[in-house]
C-alpha cells in the first residue's frame, strides 16, 4: 500500500514509500539532501518495517532532535500501525 508522511523538523517536506506486508519499497524523499537520501533510501529498500526502526531509529542530524532516517521509521511504524489496524 502507498503511503506518504510530512516530516517535522527536518529539511525534506515528505516521504513516499510503499509498504508490502511489513517491506518498505520506493521510499522517496521530496526535499532534503538529494545524494544522502537518494542513497538511504537505496540502501533501505525491501528490508522490514523492524530492520529499518533497528538501524535508523534516533538518529540526529546537529541540534535537532531528529533526522531524515529517523522521521523515515516514525513514517513507516506509523503506517504499518495503520494497515494492521
Amino acid at each position: 500500500m502507498k503511503h506518504q508522511y510530512y516530516t517535522n523538523g527536518v529539511c525534506p517536506m515528505m516521504i513516499d514509500f510503499e509498504l508490502d506486508g511489513n517491506i518498505a519499497k520506493n521510499i522517496k524523499f521530496t526535499g532534503g539532501c538529494n545524494g544522502n537520501l537518494k542513497a538511504i533510501s537505496t540502501l533501505v529498500d525491501g528490508w522490514t518495517v523492524e530492520e529499518i526502526t533497528e538501524k535508523l531509529a534516533g538518529n540526529t542530524c546537529g541540534f535537532k532532535a531528529t533526522s531524515c532516517a529517523d522521521q523515515l521509521t516514525i513514517a513507516l511504524n506509523e503506517a504499518l500501525a495503520k494497515e494492521r489496524k
